[in-house]
Parts: C-alpha cells; structure tokens; sequence
C-alpha cells in the first residue's frame, strides 16, 4: 500500500504547526538566532582587529583516563591553554564551543590562524586543525536476504532475526545523522522493558522534540550545531529543527536501519517493497547525536554538511553516555586527512578504547579506485552491494524490442500507450554546453522539443531527482534515464515527481541507437512491480568507494561489504520522497541507495555480536565481522561488479557481510589501544597520545593484527606477523590453506595451530616474495595489485584473512 497518510498515533501537529512541511517562518526563527548572532558579531570584530577571519578549530591533545573527577581538570586546563592565547578571560570563555572530556582530551574553539599555531606547538597539542564542513552523509528485504543468504530458514527469513536479536534489548547503538522522527513506528517502544540501568545519556528537547518524544526505544537524543552556526552564522529554521528532530530524512533511514522495531504492512510510495520493514536489531535501543545539517543555497532540503567539531562533541558525549555501538554514515567529501587531523578518526579512535564498535560508511564515489574514506583501522568502514530485490519496469520500443527498467515512482503514463520517444541532447535550449547536453541539467530542455514526449537522459552531473524536475519543468511527459558506462547494470531506483524508469548503461546504448535509426521514435512505459529472488545477488554497487586506501595503503579499505542499494527503511515526514522544493508528497518509508544504508547493516551485526559476547574488544567484533564474511553470492559463485567483472578485495574487503557466522568465528585479531597508537606511529608518524611515545624504529604499518593483510611495494621478500585469540569452545586445532596472489609466494608458519583452552592466543608468520617480474605463468607486473586469501579451519570454523599486495 501507498504510505503518504498520517500515521495513527501520537499527533504530529503541535501548536497548530504542521511538522511534515515546514513554512517560510523567518520572523519566528530570529529571536533563537539572537544571542548566538550576538556573540559572532562579537568575535567577528576581534576578527576584524587581525584583518583575518577566525574559524572554528579543533585541539587534540590525546586521551585521558575516563575518571570523572578528572572531567572538571581538563576544562580548567582547555581554559588556560585558551587564555594563553586569547589574553583575557572574556575572550577565552566567548570563543570556547565544546569540551571534548569523556573519553579523550580535546577541545573546539574559535580561533584565529596564528592562535591555532600557537597552541599547535605546545608539547602537549597533539594537533590543531581546522573543524570544515567537508564531511556529508553517505547517502526490510535487506535483512531478509542476509538470513536466506546464509542459509536460515528461505527466502522469507522467518524468524533468524529475533533469535539472534533476544538479547540486545540491553545493548545501545547510538547513531550520528541528521536526527530521528521519533513518531514513526519503527521506533515504538511496545514491549520493550526500562532503559538500561547504566544509561547516562539525555533527552535534549528543542523545536517541535521534547522529553516526551525519547521513550524506551528511543532513550536519548542530542543535537550539535555549534561549528556549524560559527561557519554559516546562524541556522535556517526553515530547512531544519533546532532539535534532534529529523528534517532531512537519512538520519531516521539509518536509524531505522540498524535498531528499527518489526514494522508489518509497510511499503514505499506507491506499494513498491511491500512488506514487514526491520532494522538489524529490533529489540536495542537508540541513542540520538544530531550532527547533520542543511547546506544553505538554492535547494537546502538536497544536502546536508557537517563539521567535525560538531562529530566530535557528539561522539565523546556518545561514549560517555553509555553507548555499545557508534553508526557513523558520514565521510568526507575531500581529500582525507591524516589521522591526528580526521575528527571521526580521533573520535573513534577513543571510542574503541572503551570497547565502542564503530561502524562508518566507506563512500559513494567508486567504481574509481581509492576513493574510498573513513580509513583507520580501529573503525569497520563499509562498501555497499545489492539484494535479490528489483522493480522492474517493463519498455517496448517501437521497434519492437523490450526492455526492462527499475523504477519505484508511483506515476504512471495514461492509455497504455505509444509516446515519442527523444534524447535529451537533441532537445536542450541554445547556450546548453555539448558535455552536459544529454544530462537533463536544470533549464537545459526546450519545451518546444520535449512537450509530451519521453525524454531519454543519461546520469552524470546533477541528482537524478533532479532530472526528472527538469523534465517536468519543460512538460515532457516522462523520464528514461540512462546509466554512464561506468555504472553498467547497477540501476538505483527513485520516485520521481513523473512517470519514468532508468536502464543500465547497455540497455541506454540499445535505445539510443534506435532513436538514431528512426525518424519518429516511440516507447511505451508498462506499469512497474516488485520482484524478489533476482539473480545473481549480491552484486557489489558501483558506487560504491574503492580501494586502495591512499592515507595508509597497508591497511584495506573497505573492510566489509553488506546490503545498501535500493534499501526500504523509516523517513521523514518533513522530507518528500525526493527531497526537492517542488516535490510537496508525505512519505513514512523511503528507498535509498548509498553506503549510508549498508553502514547501519554491519552496525546491526555489531550490536548482535555486542549482546552474544559482551565481553570482546571491538577488535575482536570487527575481526569476527570479517573473517566470517563471505566472497561468494547466493548461488555460489564469485561475488561479481556492477558492470559484469569479478569483484575482489579491492572492491569489497573481506567479503559480504554474514552476522550468523560471525557470532561464532572461531579464532579473532584483536588489538589494543596502545597498538594503533604504535600503527600511528609506523604509518604517519603520528604520537596520538602524548602519554604514549613513538619509538624510535615502530614496526612497518602491515604488522598491525589486522584482520586483513596488505603490503604496498613489495620488493624481494617481507614477514608479515599475527596473532589468533581462540574464542570457540574446549580444545581446538587449525590447519592454514592458502591462495596465493598472483606472481607473490606465500609461506605460512606454523601450518597448524593447536589450542588447548578457550582464550589462549597463537602467533604465525606469513612470508611473501615477489616472483621475478617477466612474462609467463606466475608473474606479476610491478606497480600493480594481485589479491589472495589465507583461512584457518578447523572442520567447522573457516577464519578467512584477504591478501593484498602491490609489486614494487
């Protein structure tokens, strides 16, 4: 069924205030503006006395115990390390944002460039780098999928999900995004017993969210936008709430994702994905940190930003608060920062030494090779694949060839019939520049050229959302968009604001080439349905980012891969389907694709993994997460791309995420606070924690016990050292088969390993070299990459380890 109705339940009016369409109500939003526009105006004149504008930024200054009494300390200590600077006491308190106290030593604050200097050279300032909006989100069946996949129970999943799910109701995933639309009913709270008694957490109110709107799903909410204000001067009420509440809609997508409650009869505008919607686990609790915001410009509601210092807060209020699990679907949209310089990186950094598991998004800009983002190894960063679900839309051409599309808008063409069919770049007004002709770009189309007809538009430049905007604007009567090459078969569906479908690259070629053969093209558009069973599932998304990992190339990224084309979960109502101005339709669930959507699935399997084993490291959940994980699809063969070629770990890391089997692994890598600092150290130089010194020869990068194995520039030969915690039960033995990379010889020792208790650790060597370069069976060329595997078994466990390497 369509859901675009007021849900039943709890209003969501207050105040005669409609909250799923907010209206331009600028003189109500200016007296909250007032005191923050105040203290800028304040600090702008300071900046103006330099000739220099101050920014906001972020002090690092390394770890701290976590003992509260030290809390009060280390504010006194950022406040005389501010007015060491500052020179007075009124300016030091007026330019402090945040301390960051809970589980690491930091604060953020206005600043000019000699200041920020200034304290960059004290010896106890690890760094201090500018707080910049270069970070952005990455943006039911799903889960079903993961239990057929793994062989529980057929296609349906039946009931895998509550069994693994029992015991998480204690455990709590706290989620950075844009907020939650807390009425929804994936976060109803029917059933569930009292908030974990160790909770520290709150429930911030603010616009149209008050106490009342947490529950015990929900049990804490916070909302951050103090660099985000400090950068914009204020905040556009308009776009969004100064609240945790949801005006976007991504937040409550992955929040849904990851913790929603079992939600019967839901489906996506237009009854497509029909069905029970579920997060990953349906019993944990959520834990609310608002760090997301809209980008001021033409369209705010398309894009959001947000700043690191504004994440940071979040994530140390997120660990104090009593968090299990951080879902983190935000990466940068720049050039990616050194560790000591990456605010998700510090924070997650702290997180992991409590025992945090933090799961990040890994990002949207493949299939280009390494482009992939969030790329410490103490974080799980994620790629993004399909599931066995489609939409199809069934094409004739008038010549008589069908063609089948992927479509989830609820428009259809009137009287079943032939329309003329024409390409975009024929139809585009004068001044169009040739490069962009056939991309449907705001204003480009001639109405005079495309009134009435089916307009064939090719993605690239510009949202496809917006395509379809542009379409309508210039009264075409429906939109056929056409994959790029690059993106092959791999269709996203939307729900356009017109009749329409998308094609994959080939299919595009084939339509093309018809409309260049005819004089008067035609098409017809056949109502689309939802299909489940496709084959061959999972196929890695081209978008999703690739390796290698540019900052530290010994480590893989990503590290795992897991459902997140096409994903039904809980939306927005203040959010059209589209997120566009003209866009005025009320959705309950929404469909999107991105590696946003598969973060919060391994997020998910993380809190499960929580509930079975809380006493593991979040070293030791990562480890089972990837070495369980699977390089096959459902019917057994090689996991493939997008556009046709056989995937690797380049692409998806470990492999396709299986939380069944990661509640078992068999053996673990786990690793310590202490061992990133020294990675930190071998990979970037990097002292972390002042408290912790770097040696003056640190072991190379590809000594940390990381799940995965990979060295750049292999020359000769090197030994490559882990070591296995076992955490199955009783005695066990394991044997070591390996596959080699190609051109590379690669030597286990020992070749078996025997554990006499649960716990006990063993240590091995992997010695690889190089096989002379040259033509013949065997060989590699040098500069580039060749992948393998290494797995101990033991009859029952398959511990499976990716090789990577790149000749020098």
């Amino acid at each position: 069924m369509a859901v675009y109705k007021q849900l039943p339940g709890p209003s969501n009016r207050t105040a005669g205030y409609d909250l799923r369409r907010k209206t331009m109500r600028g003189a109500q939003a200016l007296p909250s503006l007032l005191p923050l526009l105040l203290a800028l105006s304040s600090l702008s004149v300071v900046s103006a006395a330099s000739g220099k504008q101050d920014q906001v930024y972020i002090v690092y200054l390394g770890g701290h115990a976590g003992v509260k009494a030290e809390e009060a300390i280390l504010e006194d200590h950022h406040h005389a390390l501010l007015l060491s600077v500052k020179g007075s006491e009124e300016a030091a308190r007026a330019s402090l944002l945040y301390n960051y106290k809970h589980t690491l030593n930091g604060f953020a604050a206005i600043l000019s460039h000699e200041e920020a200097t200034e304290l960059s050279e004290r010896s106890e300032v690890v760094s201090a780098f500018r707080s910049e909006g270069r970070w952005a989100p990455h943006t039911t069946r799903s889960w079903q999928f993961l239990g057929f996949e793994e062989g529980l129970k057929g296609p349906d999943g039946s009931d895998w999900l509550p069994s693994l799910d029992k015991s998480s109701a204690d455990v709590i995933v706290g989620v950075l995004d844009s907020g939650i639309w807390p009425e929804s009913r994936s976060f109803s709270d029917e059933g569930l017993g009292p908030v974990p008694a160790r909770w520290k957490g709150a429930c911030q109110g603010g616009e149209s969210f008050s106490s009342s709107s947490c529950n015990r799903k929900i049990i804490g909410a916070r909302y951050y936008l103090k660099a985000y204000e400090a950068h914009y001067n204020g905040l556009n009420t308009t776009y969004a709430f100064r609240s945790p509440r949801d005006h976007d809609g991504h937040g409550t997508h992955t929040a849904s994702t990851v913790a929603g409650r079992t939600v019967p009869g839901v489906s996506a505008l237009g009854g497509f994905a029909a069905g029970a919607a579920s997060g990953g686990a349906p019993l944990a609790r959520l834990a609310v940190y608002k760090v997301c915001w809209p980008i001021p410009g033409p369209d705010p509601n398309i894009e959001n930003t947000c700043f690191e210092a504004d994440m940071l807060a979040a994530m140390d209020d997120a660990v104090g608060d009593g968090v299990d699990v951080l879902s983190v679907s935000i990466g940068s949209t720049g050039a990616p920062m050194r560790f000591a310089d990456d605010g998700i990186a510090v924070g997650a950094l702290h997180a992991a030494r409590r025992g945090v598991v933090v799961s990040c998004s890994g990002g949207n800009s493949g299939p280009k090779p390494a482009t992939v983002s969030n790329l410490a190894p103490w974080m799980l960063t994620v790629g993004a694949s399909s599931i066995d679900r489609a939409f199809d839309s069934p094409i004739k051409l008038g010549n008589g060839v069908a063609i089948m599309g992927q479509t989830v808008t609820s428009y259809q063409l009137p009287g079943n019939k032939p329309y003329p069919l024409v390409y975009a770049a024929d139809a585009v007004v004068p001044g169009t520049p040739a490069n962009v002709s056939n991309q449907c770009l705001p204003n480009s189309l001639s109405p005079d050229k495309v009134r009435g007809k089916i307009v064939v538009c090719l993605r690239g430049s510009g949202l496809r959302v917006e395509k379809g905007l542009e379409v309508k604007r210039a009264g075409g009567a429906a939109i056929l968009l056409g994959n790029p090459p690059a993106s092959g078969s791999e269709v996203p569906v939307d729900s356009h604001v017109l009749p329409g479908t998308a094609v994959s690259a080939a299919d595009a070629k084939t339509i093309l080439a018809y409309i260049n053969s005819s004089s008067s093209p035609t098409a017809v558009l056949d109502p689309s349905r939802t299909v489940v069973d496709v084959r061959p599932s999972p196929v890695m998304a081209q978008f999703s980012s690739r390796a290698p990992n540019v900052l530290e190339p010994n480590i893989l990224k990503p590290d795992i891969t897991a459902p997140g084309l096409n994903i039904l979960a809980a939306w927005s109502e203040a959010s059209p389907p589209t997120k566009l101005d003209g866009d005025h339709r009320v959705v309950q669930y929404n469909i999107m694709s991105g590696t946003s959507m598969s973060c919060p699935h391994v997020s998910a399997a993380a809190v499960l993994l929580k509930a079975a084993h809380p006493d593991w490291s979040s070293a030791a959940i990562r480890s089972a997460i990837m070495t369980t994980a699977t390089t096959n699809n459902a019917e057994g063969g090689p996991l493939m791309n997008g556009d046709g070629t056989i995937a690797g770990p380049m692409d998806y890391g470990s492999g396709h995420i299986r939380p069944r089997h990661a509640l078992d692994p068999g053996l673990v890598y786990d690793a310590s606070y202490e061992d990133y600092l020294l990675f930190a150290c071998a990979s970037a130089g990097s002292q972390l924690d002042p408290s912790v010194p770097c040696p003056a020869r640190p072991a190379p990068p590809y000594q940390l016990n990381h799940p995965s194995v990979a060295v750049h520039g292999l020359n000769g030969s090197v030994t490559v050292r882990r070591t296995v915690t076992h955490v199955g039960s009783g005695e066990a033995r394991y044997t070591v088969a390996v596959a080699a990379p190609a051109g590379v010889s690669v030597e286990v020792s020992p070749r078996r390993l025997r554990f006499a208790r649960p716990g006990e650790k063993k240590a091995f060597r992997i010695k690889m070299e190089a096989k002379a370069s040259g033509k013949g069976s065997g060989r590699v060329a040098r500069g580039q990459f060749v992948a393998g595997s290494y797995a101990w078994s033991d009859g029952v466990h398959v511990v499976r380890s990716p090789i990577v390497v790149l000749v020098a």
